[in-house]
């Protein structure tokens, strides 16, 4: 690899932002056929292949979010068939969650305890922020923990492909949270669950909350360097070969 096809992929790395307003610029189908095309290069145990997605555009793209926006602002009760986020919060989780999201309500001029206007802004998920193109990604309900981490590998193939054709995304977890609305809506089969959906074009550059700062953690925090393994941990393995 050329070294500026190398920086090329480590600014699309790099560069990825999870965007909260999208400008009405169309994205050519083409382009998404190509995205898609390259996500699904992504590794899978034994090559299943185990993602599907929905491509929303359009008058669809406009009904879908209008339906599901009014369902989430009317009080519906949420639909989540997974625990996405930790059952019970414990640092370091939670301040970094609570960071994030006084950042952005703060960026957005929303104060501490405005619950309208947190589920205001919540419920622009459903619009997918104004984005051109949704995308709903579902996988069958058969498959196990394995097909959950190919489905990740899949879903940042998306992220990182679309910042190589200059296009900005969102993934957003809060589509799960009304999976059965989204199902009837879509008329998703009963054998497939709703993981997450995807807004997908062009940042507006000009929207406070495409331009807070989100922090990640140094490399010394997370992980660990083994070089040399602990006196005696070879030892303790002996005899633990195969079963004759």
């Amino acid at each position: 690899m050329s070294q500026p096809a190398a920086q090329a992929v480590l600014d699309a790395i790099t560069g990825r932002r999870s965007i909260r307003r999208f400008l009405p610029a169309p994205v050519p189908r083409e382009t998404v056929e190509r995205i898609l095309q390259i996500a699904a290069r992504a590794p899978s145990g034994s090559n299943i292949q185990p993602w599907q997605v929905i491509v929303l555009t359009g008058q669809a793209l406009k009904d879908f979010g209008d339906q599901l926006t009014a369902h989430s602002l009317s009080g519906a009760p949420a639909e989540w068939e997974y625990a996405y986020y930790p059952r019970h919060w414990r640092e370091p989780y939670l301040a970094r969650r609570r960071k994030v999201g006084w950042d952005l309500y703060g960026a957005l001029g929303i104060g501490r305890g405005d619950r309208e206007a947190t589920a205001r802004q919540h419920a622009r998920n459903f619009g997918f922020f104004g984005a051109p193109v949704g995308l709903i990604v579902t996988m069958d309900r058969d498959m196990e923990t394995g097909s959950w981490l190919d489905l990740g590998m899949f879903l940042q193939n998306i992220l990182i492909a679309a910042r190589g054709f200059g296009l900005d995304t969102c993934p957003q977890a809060a589509f799960a949270g009304y999976a059965a609305t989204v199902s009837r809506l879509l008329g998703i089969p009963a054998g497939r669950q709703v993981i997450v959906g995807m807004a997908l074009g062009h940042a507006d550059p000009t929207a406070p909350e495409n331009g807070f700062p989100t922090a990640r953690e140094e490399v010394g925090a997370f992980a660990r360097f083994v070089e040399t393994l602990p006196a005696g941990a070879v030892d303790r393995q002996e005899g633990q070969g195969c079963e004759p």
